[in-house]
Protein backbone atom coordinates (compact mmCIF):
# COMPACT_ATOMS: atom_id res chain seq x y z
CA UNK A 1 0.00 0.00 0.00
CA UNK A 2 1.38 3.38 -1.03
CA UNK A 3 0.65 6.44 1.06
CA UNK A 4 0.10 9.75 -0.76
CA UNK A 5 -0.66 13.20 0.54
CA UNK A 6 -4.40 12.71 0.10
CA UNK A 7 -4.25 9.55 2.24
CA UNK A 8 -2.32 11.45 4.90
CA UNK A 9 -4.91 14.23 4.93
CA UNK A 10 -7.73 11.71 5.26
CA UNK A 11 -5.94 9.99 8.14
CA UNK A 12 -5.38 13.30 9.91
CA UNK A 13 -9.02 14.27 9.42
CA UNK A 14 -10.25 10.92 10.73
CA UNK A 15 -8.10 11.32 13.81
CA UNK A 16 -9.36 14.84 14.38
CA UNK A 17 -13.05 14.04 14.03
CA UNK A 18 -13.10 10.63 15.73
CA UNK A 19 -14.04 12.07 19.15
CA UNK A 20 -17.01 13.88 17.60
CA UNK A 21 -19.06 10.77 16.86
CA UNK A 22 -20.00 9.02 20.13
CA UNK A 23 -23.47 8.33 18.70
CA UNK A 24 -22.07 5.20 17.04
CA UNK A 25 -21.80 3.67 20.51
CA UNK A 26 -25.58 3.77 20.82
CA UNK A 27 -26.06 1.20 18.05
CA UNK A 28 -27.36 -2.17 19.18
CA UNK A 29 -26.11 -5.53 17.95
CA UNK A 30 -26.01 -9.09 19.34
CA UNK A 31 -22.24 -9.12 19.56
CA UNK A 32 -20.03 -11.76 21.17
CA UNK A 33 -16.27 -12.25 21.04
CA UNK A 34 -16.75 -16.04 21.13
CA UNK A 35 -13.46 -16.50 22.99
CA UNK A 36 -11.54 -19.67 22.14
CA UNK A 37 -8.68 -20.49 24.53
CA UNK A 38 -5.52 -22.11 23.22
CA UNK A 39 -3.67 -24.36 25.69
CA UNK A 40 0.00 -23.36 25.74
CA UNK A 41 1.07 -25.14 28.92
CA UNK A 42 -0.19 -26.93 32.00
CA UNK A 43 -2.89 -24.63 33.35
CA UNK A 44 -1.97 -21.86 30.89
CA UNK A 45 -4.21 -20.59 28.11
CA UNK A 46 -3.86 -17.86 25.50
CA UNK A 47 -6.61 -15.98 23.72
CA UNK A 48 -5.08 -15.11 20.36
CA UNK A 49 -5.67 -11.65 18.95
CA UNK A 50 -6.32 -11.36 15.24
CA UNK A 51 -3.42 -9.96 13.17
CA UNK A 52 -5.35 -6.89 12.09
CA UNK A 53 -5.73 -3.22 12.97
CA UNK A 54 -8.61 -2.39 15.30
CA UNK A 55 -11.87 -2.41 13.31
CA UNK A 56 -15.57 -2.79 14.00
CA UNK A 57 -15.46 -6.30 12.54
CA UNK A 58 -12.94 -7.55 15.12
CA UNK A 59 -14.23 -5.45 18.02
CA UNK A 60 -10.68 -4.45 18.93
CA UNK A 61 -9.72 -8.02 19.90
CA UNK A 62 -6.28 -7.88 18.33
CA UNK A 63 -4.05 -8.55 21.36
CA UNK A 64 -3.10 -11.79 23.07
CA UNK A 65 -4.55 -12.39 26.53
CA UNK A 66 -3.16 -14.98 28.96
CA UNK A 67 -4.92 -16.97 31.70
CA UNK A 68 -2.96 -18.97 34.27
CA UNK A 69 -4.45 -21.36 36.82
CA UNK A 70 -3.24 -21.27 40.42
CA UNK A 71 -4.41 -22.70 43.72
CA UNK A 72 -5.54 -19.20 44.71
CA UNK A 73 -7.51 -18.61 41.52
CA UNK A 74 -7.11 -17.45 37.94
CA UNK A 75 -4.28 -15.08 37.04
CA UNK A 76 -4.95 -12.97 33.95
CA UNK A 77 -2.48 -10.91 31.94
CA UNK A 78 -4.25 -8.08 30.08
CA UNK A 79 -8.01 -7.68 29.80
CA UNK A 80 -8.75 -6.84 26.17
CA UNK A 81 -10.42 -3.91 24.41
CA UNK A 82 -13.83 -3.47 26.04
CA UNK A 83 -16.11 -4.21 28.95
CA UNK A 84 -17.87 -6.81 26.81
CA UNK A 85 -14.55 -8.58 26.22
CA UNK A 86 -13.64 -8.32 29.90
CA UNK A 87 -16.95 -9.85 30.96
CA UNK A 88 -16.46 -12.78 28.58
CA UNK A 89 -12.84 -13.13 29.71
CA UNK A 90 -13.79 -13.23 33.39
CA UNK A 91 -16.43 -15.90 32.76
CA UNK A 92 -14.00 -17.96 30.69
CA UNK A 93 -11.23 -17.73 33.31
CA UNK A 94 -13.61 -18.94 36.01
CA UNK A 95 -14.81 -21.80 33.79
CA UNK A 96 -11.30 -22.93 32.85
CA UNK A 97 -9.93 -22.87 36.40
CA UNK A 98 -13.13 -23.56 38.35
CA UNK A 99 -11.98 -20.74 40.62
CA UNK A 100 -12.49 -17.02 41.05
CA UNK A 101 -10.03 -14.38 39.85
CA UNK A 102 -6.90 -13.94 41.98
CA UNK A 103 -4.91 -11.28 40.10
CA UNK A 104 -4.87 -9.31 36.87
CA UNK A 105 -1.72 -7.76 35.40
CA UNK A 106 -1.79 -5.03 32.75
CA UNK A 107 1.29 -4.90 30.52
CA UNK A 108 0.80 -1.36 29.16
CA UNK A 109 -1.79 1.35 28.68
CA UNK A 110 -2.96 0.68 25.12
CA UNK A 111 -6.72 0.06 24.88
CA UNK A 112 -6.54 -3.36 23.22
CA UNK A 113 -4.82 -4.58 26.40
CA UNK A 114 -6.48 -2.60 29.20
CA UNK A 115 -10.05 -1.61 28.34
CA UNK A 116 -11.56 -4.83 29.75
CA UNK A 117 -10.55 -3.78 33.28
CA UNK A 118 -14.11 -2.84 34.13
CA UNK A 119 -15.08 -6.52 34.43
CA UNK A 120 -12.78 -6.95 37.43
CA UNK A 121 -12.22 -5.42 40.84
CA UNK A 122 -9.73 -2.56 40.55
CA UNK A 123 -8.06 -3.81 43.74
CA UNK A 124 -7.12 -7.02 41.92
CA UNK A 125 -5.57 -5.24 38.95
CA UNK A 126 -1.81 -4.60 39.08
CA UNK A 127 0.49 -2.62 36.79
CA UNK A 128 3.60 -0.44 36.99
CA UNK A 129 2.86 3.12 38.07
CA UNK A 130 3.76 4.35 34.59
CA UNK A 131 1.03 2.17 33.09
CA UNK A 132 -1.49 3.52 35.59
CA UNK A 133 -0.44 7.09 34.83
CA UNK A 134 -0.61 6.44 31.09
CA UNK A 135 -4.17 5.16 31.35
CA UNK A 136 -5.13 8.15 33.46
CA UNK A 137 -3.65 10.65 31.00
CA UNK A 138 -4.48 9.06 27.64
CA UNK A 139 -7.50 6.93 28.51
CA UNK A 140 -10.18 9.43 27.52
CA UNK A 141 -8.66 10.02 24.08
CA UNK A 142 -8.25 6.28 23.56
CA UNK A 143 -11.86 5.78 24.60
CA UNK A 144 -13.13 8.33 22.09
CA UNK A 145 -11.24 6.60 19.29
CA UNK A 146 -12.35 3.12 20.35
CA UNK A 147 -16.02 4.13 20.53
CA UNK A 148 -15.72 5.69 17.08
CA UNK A 149 -14.11 2.62 15.52
CA UNK A 150 -15.58 -0.35 17.42
CA UNK A 151 -18.97 1.27 18.16
CA UNK A 152 -21.38 -1.14 19.89
CA UNK A 153 -18.58 -3.47 20.97
CA UNK A 154 -17.64 -0.67 23.38
CA UNK A 155 -21.10 -0.21 24.90
CA UNK A 156 -20.78 0.61 28.61
CA UNK A 157 -16.98 0.57 28.59
CA UNK A 158 -15.34 2.93 31.06
CA UNK A 159 -11.71 3.31 32.07
CA UNK A 160 -10.76 1.53 35.29
CA UNK A 161 -7.30 2.24 36.70
CA UNK A 162 -5.34 -0.53 38.41
CA UNK A 163 -5.21 -0.04 42.17
CA UNK A 164 -2.01 -2.00 42.77
CA UNK A 165 1.29 -0.53 41.56
CA UNK A 166 4.06 -3.06 40.96
CA UNK A 167 7.70 -2.87 39.97
CA UNK A 168 10.43 -5.35 39.10
CA UNK A 169 10.35 -8.19 41.59
CA UNK A 170 8.79 -11.54 42.44
CA UNK A 171 5.22 -12.29 43.47
CA UNK A 172 4.03 -15.74 44.52
CA UNK A 173 0.37 -16.47 43.88
CA UNK A 174 -1.21 -19.86 44.43
CA UNK A 175 1.89 -21.92 43.74
CA UNK A 176 3.09 -19.82 40.83
CA UNK A 177 6.27 -17.79 41.18
CA UNK A 178 5.87 -14.74 38.96
CA UNK A 179 8.89 -12.59 38.16
CA UNK A 180 7.73 -9.13 37.11
CA UNK A 181 9.87 -6.91 34.89
CA UNK A 182 9.01 -3.21 34.77
CA UNK A 183 10.52 -2.09 31.47
CA UNK A 184 9.89 0.46 28.71
CA UNK A 185 10.16 1.01 24.99
CA UNK A 186 6.93 -0.01 23.32
CA UNK A 187 5.41 2.61 25.60
CA UNK A 188 6.95 4.68 28.40
CA UNK A 189 6.02 1.86 30.81
CA UNK A 190 5.79 -1.83 29.91
CA UNK A 191 5.41 -4.93 32.06
CA UNK A 192 6.63 -8.44 31.25
CA UNK A 193 5.71 -11.42 33.42
CA UNK A 194 7.85 -14.56 33.68
CA UNK A 195 6.02 -17.49 35.26
CA UNK A 196 9.08 -19.24 36.65
CA UNK A 197 6.97 -22.25 37.64
CA UNK A 198 6.27 -23.16 34.01
CA UNK A 199 9.02 -21.20 32.26
CA UNK A 200 6.49 -19.06 30.38
CA UNK A 201 7.42 -15.48 29.50
CA UNK A 202 4.44 -13.22 28.85
CA UNK A 203 6.13 -10.34 27.07
CA UNK A 204 3.23 -8.01 26.30
CA UNK A 205 3.91 -5.74 23.35
CA UNK A 206 7.64 -5.77 23.93
CA UNK A 207 7.48 -8.77 21.57
CA UNK A 208 5.52 -9.23 18.35
CA UNK A 209 5.67 -12.31 16.14
CA UNK A 210 4.65 -12.51 12.48
CA UNK A 211 2.76 -9.24 12.95
CA UNK A 212 4.47 -5.88 12.50
CA UNK A 213 5.05 -3.95 15.76
CA UNK A 214 3.15 -0.77 16.50
CA UNK A 215 5.05 2.37 17.52
CA UNK A 216 2.74 5.29 18.43
CA UNK A 217 4.36 5.70 21.85
CA UNK A 218 7.65 3.92 21.20
CA UNK A 219 11.20 4.75 22.16
CA UNK A 220 13.22 2.49 19.88
CA UNK A 221 16.41 2.62 21.95
CA UNK A 222 14.68 1.71 25.20
CA UNK A 223 12.66 -0.96 23.44
CA UNK A 224 15.83 -2.60 22.16
CA UNK A 225 17.29 -2.50 25.67
CA UNK A 226 14.19 -4.23 27.02
CA UNK A 227 14.46 -6.89 24.33
CA UNK A 228 18.03 -7.60 25.44
CA UNK A 229 16.82 -7.94 29.04
CA UNK A 230 14.13 -10.42 28.05
CA UNK A 231 16.37 -12.32 25.65
CA UNK A 232 18.81 -13.01 28.51
CA UNK A 233 16.11 -14.69 30.62
CA UNK A 234 15.77 -18.44 30.95
CA UNK A 235 12.33 -19.45 29.67
CA UNK A 236 10.73 -22.35 27.80
CA UNK A 237 8.04 -20.53 25.84
CA UNK A 238 7.13 -16.95 24.99
CA UNK A 239 3.68 -15.42 24.61
CA UNK A 240 4.02 -12.16 22.64
CA UNK A 241 1.55 -9.31 22.75
CA UNK A 242 0.58 -10.11 19.17
CA UNK A 243 1.28 -13.32 17.27
CA UNK A 244 1.62 -17.01 18.12
CA UNK A 245 3.20 -18.42 21.26
CA UNK A 246 6.40 -20.34 20.54
CA UNK A 247 9.02 -22.31 22.44
CA UNK A 248 11.92 -20.11 21.34
CA UNK A 249 13.07 -16.50 21.18
CA UNK A 250 12.02 -15.81 17.59
CA UNK A 251 9.53 -13.12 18.63
CA UNK A 252 12.24 -11.13 20.39
CA UNK A 253 14.63 -11.47 17.45
CA UNK A 254 12.01 -10.54 14.88
CA UNK A 255 10.90 -7.52 16.91
CA UNK A 256 14.53 -6.44 17.31
CA UNK A 257 15.15 -6.79 13.58
CA UNK A 258 12.01 -4.85 12.68
CA UNK A 259 12.85 -1.96 14.98
CA UNK A 260 16.43 -1.82 13.75
CA UNK A 261 15.28 -1.84 10.13
CA UNK A 262 12.67 0.90 10.40
CA UNK A 263 14.98 3.09 12.49
CA UNK A 264 17.66 2.74 9.82
CA UNK A 265 15.25 3.50 6.96
CA UNK A 266 13.90 6.57 8.72
CA UNK A 267 17.40 7.80 9.58
CA UNK A 268 18.69 7.36 6.02
CA UNK A 269 15.57 8.98 4.58
CA UNK A 270 16.11 12.02 6.77
CA UNK A 271 19.77 12.25 5.80
CA UNK A 272 18.79 12.11 2.10
CA UNK A 273 16.43 15.03 2.61
CA UNK A 274 13.23 13.08 1.97
CA UNK A 275 10.02 14.39 3.44
CA UNK A 276 7.82 12.23 5.64
CA UNK A 277 5.59 10.91 2.86
CA UNK A 278 8.59 10.04 0.70
CA UNK A 279 10.15 8.23 3.65
CA UNK A 280 6.96 6.21 4.12
CA UNK A 281 7.25 4.91 0.55
CA UNK A 282 10.72 3.40 1.04
CA UNK A 283 11.00 -0.40 0.61
CA UNK A 284 11.31 -2.75 3.56
CA UNK A 285 14.02 -5.42 3.73
CA UNK A 286 12.84 -8.62 1.98
CA UNK A 287 12.96 -10.61 5.24
CA UNK A 288 10.34 -8.31 6.79
CA UNK A 289 8.03 -7.70 3.84
CA UNK A 290 5.79 -10.73 4.46
CA UNK A 291 5.10 -10.01 8.13
CA UNK A 292 1.39 -9.29 8.63
CA UNK A 293 0.60 -5.56 8.30
CA UNK A 294 4.23 -4.79 7.44
CA UNK A 295 3.57 -1.97 4.98
CA UNK A 296 0.67 -0.58 7.01
CA UNK A 297 2.63 -0.43 10.28
CA UNK A 298 5.79 0.86 8.60
CA UNK A 299 3.88 3.81 7.15
CA UNK A 300 2.27 4.47 10.54
CA UNK A 301 5.69 4.27 12.20
CA UNK A 302 7.11 6.86 9.82
CA UNK A 303 4.24 9.17 10.78
CA UNK A 304 5.02 8.60 14.47
CA UNK A 305 8.82 8.66 14.39
CA UNK A 306 9.78 11.07 11.59
CA UNK A 307 8.53 14.19 13.40
CA UNK A 308 10.46 13.12 16.51
CA UNK A 309 13.64 12.78 14.46
CA UNK A 310 13.09 16.17 12.85
CA UNK A 311 12.46 17.77 16.23
CA UNK A 312 15.67 16.26 17.61
CA UNK A 313 17.78 17.33 14.62
CA UNK A 314 16.43 20.72 13.62
CA UNK A 315 17.82 23.72 15.55
CA UNK A 316 15.50 25.53 17.92
CA UNK A 317 14.13 28.83 16.65
CA UNK A 318 16.20 31.68 18.08
CA UNK A 319 19.06 29.44 19.19
CA UNK A 320 22.50 30.37 17.91
CA UNK A 321 23.92 27.74 15.56
CA UNK A 322 27.60 27.05 16.20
Amino acid sequence: MKLDRRDAMRAALATAVAPLFPMFAAESAPLSYDLKPITVGDGIWMLAGVPQPITFDNGGAIANITILDSTDGAIIVDTGPSRRFGDELAALARALTNKDIARIYITHFHPDHAFGNQAFSAEQIAAPQGVIDGLRIAGAAFSDAMYYIARDWMRGTEIVLPKKAVTTGVEEIGGRRLHLFALAGHTPSDLAVLDETSGTLIAGDLAFLDRAPTTPHANIGKWQESIVTLRDLDFKRLIPGHGPAEADKRALQQTHDWLAAIADIIQRSYERGLDMLEAAQQPLPPALQNIALARYEFERSVMHLYPKLEADRLPEVGRKIE
